[in-house]
C-alpha cells in the first residue's frame, strides 16, 4: 500500500515514547494460552491467506490462537504510534513501505535479524528490506509489492479510435481524446489526491521528489524546472481527461472503472481481481473488455511508477515475541505468499515472482516491465510526517483544480524541507 495508500505520523513526545520501546525481546510467556494479534491494513490481504495463517498457526502451536484485527490505512501510523508505545500493543503490525522508515528508527519495533534467514534471507525484495532496515538492522520484513499498471476499456478506446500509447505525452493526449469522445466517461480516472499516480510525470522529466545534499540537508524538488514539466501534465489529465472529484482519493478507483465511467484507470496490479470479478469471485462484464499496459515512459519504454505494497514487523512490546515470530515466519513462508500472488500481490521473495504470472498470465509482462522501473518515496524517517500532514495531497488537489503550479510548487517544496530538515 501502499500502499501504499495512507497518511503517518510519528512526531514529538511520541517518538520519545517509542523510543524507550527499543532493543531486546519483550516480556511474556510463549506457553499454552498465549493469543497472537496481527494487525492487517485494508483488504488487500485476501481470505484465504488469513484463513491459512490462523489455521496452520494453531495447529502448529497447540493452545494458542491468531487473531487478525483489520485496520484502516487512514490515520493507522497515528493509531500505531499509540499502540506500539502501550502495554496493549499488537504483536505483528502491517505498514506501508513507506511508513515503515518512521518506526524501524524510532525502536517500536524488534530486530528480526535472528529469524532473517528463515523469513527469506536474500531472496527477501531488496528494495522493501532497506525500507525495513535502520543501521543496518532488518526490523520491518517486506509483506508483498505491487507496481502500478494501467487497465485500460478495449471497446472505449476502439471506439474513440485511439491506440494503446508508447510514450508519455501520447497517454495524456489519448485521455483527453477519450473524454471528448464519450461525454461523461474519464478518459483517465484521476482523483485530486492519487499523488501515487503522479509521481511517475515528475520522475520520466528528470524530476524528483526531493534530495539529499552532502551535508545531510533535504532539498525538496517539485517547483524544479524537470518536475514542473511533468506537473503540468499531471494537471492536463485532472482538468481535461478526469471527471474524478477533485478532492477525492485512490480508494476503490476501480469502481468507476468497473462500471465503465472510465475508460483508463492506473493502479497497483492487484485491482485486476476487482476489475475482472465481481465479490463471488464471478466474471465481470469487463473480463473480457480489459486490457493491460505499462504506463508509457517520456521517450517509450516504461515509465518509473512507485512501487506500493507493505512490510510487516514485531512489535518490540509484544508479550509472545517468540510465538509472534513463528507467526511471521508463516506469513513469509512460500505456501503464504503463493497464496498472496494468487491474488495479484507481488509476492515479498524475488524466486516468486512467476507465481503473479500463474495467478494472472495476461498481466505478467507488464507487472514485469512495471516493477522493473519502480521507485520509492525519499528514504527519511522523516517521510512519514510529510505525508502525515496530507500537503502532498492538499497540494494534486489545488492542481486538480486549476491552480497555478508554479507557485504551488514552490510553496510544498518549503514545506517538505521544514519538515525533513526540522
Amino acid at each position: 500500500m501502499n500502499r501504499k495508500l495512507a497518511a503517518v505520523a510519528l512526531v514529538g513526545a511520541s517518538a520519545l515514547a517509542l523510543a524507550g520501546c527499543a532493543g531486546g525481546s519483550a516480556g511474556g510467556d510463549d506457553g499454552d494460552g498465549a493469543e497472537i494479534r496481527v494487525w492487517l491494513v485494508g483488504t488487500d490481504t485476501p481470505q484465504d491467506a488469513r484463513d491459512y495463517l490462523v489455521k496452520t498457526f494453531e495447529e502448529e502451536n497447540p493452545g494458542s490462537t491468531l487473531t487478525i484485527e483489520e485496520q484502516q490505512w487512514t490515520g493507522l501510523v497515528d493509531k500505531l504510534t499509540t499502540s506500539l508505545s502501550s502495554s496493549d500493543s499488537p504483536d505483528i503490525v502491517e505498514m506501508g513501505n513507506t511508513q515503515a522508515a518512521a518506526f524501524t528508527s524510532s525502536g517500536a519495533l524488534l530486530s528480526l535479524d535472528d529469524i532473517k534467514d528463515q523469513l527469506g534471507g536474500d531472496d527477501l525484495l531488496p528494495g522493501f528490506v532497506e525500507a525495513g532496515t535502520s543501521d543496518g538492522t532488518l526490523y520491518a520484513a517486506p509483506y508483498y509489492s505491487g507496481a502500478r499498471v494501467v487497465f485500460y476499456n478495449t471497446a472505449m478506446y476502439q471506439q474513440a479510435g485511439v491506440q494503446v500509447p508508447t510514450t508519455l505525452d501520447a497517454y495524456v493526449s489519448n485521455g483527453e481524446a477519450l473524454a471528448a469522445a464519450m461525454p461523461g466517461v474519464s478518459g483517465v480516472y484521476f482523483p485530486g489526491k492519487d499523488w501515487y499516480n503522479a509521481l511517475p510525470f515528475i520522475w520520466e522529466n528528470g524530476g524528483e521528489v526531493a534530495v539529499q545534499d552532502d551535508d545531510g540537508t533535504w532539498d525538496a524538488q517539485f517547483s524544479s524546472a524537470e518536475s514542473l514539466k511533468g506537473l503540468e501534465q499531471v494537471q492536463q489529465l485532472m482538468t481535461k481527461a478526469s471527471l474524478a472529484p477533485k478532492d477525492g482519493d485512490e480508494t476503490d478507483g476501480w469502481v468507476p472503472f468497473r462500471t465503465e465511467q472510465a475508460a483508463t484507470y492506473s493502479a497497483p496490479s492487484w485491482a485486476y481481481w476487482s476489475i475482472v470479478a465481481d465479490e463471488d469471485k464471478k466474471p465481470t462484464a469487463l473480463a473480457d473488455t480489459t486490457g493491460y499496459f505499462a504506463l508509457p515512459g517520456k521517450d517509450g519504454g516504461a515509465a518509473q511508477v512507485f512501487a506500493g505494497g507493505s512490510n510487516v514487523g514485531i512489535a518490540a512490546k509484544s508479550q509472545h515475541p517468540d510465538l509472534a515470530k513463528k507467526a511471521l515466519e508463516i506469513m513469509l513462508s512460500d505456501d503464504y505468499q503463493k497464496i498472496l500472488a494468487g491474488a495479484g500481490l507481488v509476492p515479498a521473495k524475488t524466486s516468486l515472482g512467476s507465481d503473479v504470472a500463474a495467478a494472472t498470465p495476461e498481466l505478467a509482462k507488464v507487472i514485469a516491465d512495471a516493477a522493473a522501473n519502480a521507485k520509492l518515496t525519499p528514504a527519511s524517517p522523516k517521510w512519514a510526517d510529510v505525508e502525515a500532514k496530507g500537503i502532498i495531497q492538499d497540494f494534486f488537489v489545488n492542481v486538480a483544480g486549476g491552480g497555478d503550479v508554479k507557485s504551488l510548487a514552490e510553496d510544498l517544496d518549503t514545506q517538505i524541507e521544514s519538515i525533513l530538515n526540522g
